[in-house]
């Protein structure tokens, strides 16, 4: 899975490096996370504690 942030009012994508090297405060952003070949939204864009939720959702689910 691929976590991608752009700042609130941007267009382009990044790849989440981090919350150590984002400039301010997460809140500023949007996120979004896509399978490993980017060619599907598995969680659209919204706050990073909703699309944590998901992500930490979807890793239990592929250990079970």
């Amino acid at each position: 899975m691929v976590l991608q942030y752009r700042k609130k009012g941007k267009d382009n994508w990044k790849k989440y490096p981090g919350k150590d090297k984002i400039k301010g405060s997460i809140n500023k952003y949007e996120f979004r996370l896509l399978n490993e070949a980017k060619t599907k939204i598995l969680v659209d864009k919204g706050g990073y504690t909703k699309v944590m939720k998901r992500f930490k959702q979807i890793e239990f689910f592929k250990k079970r």
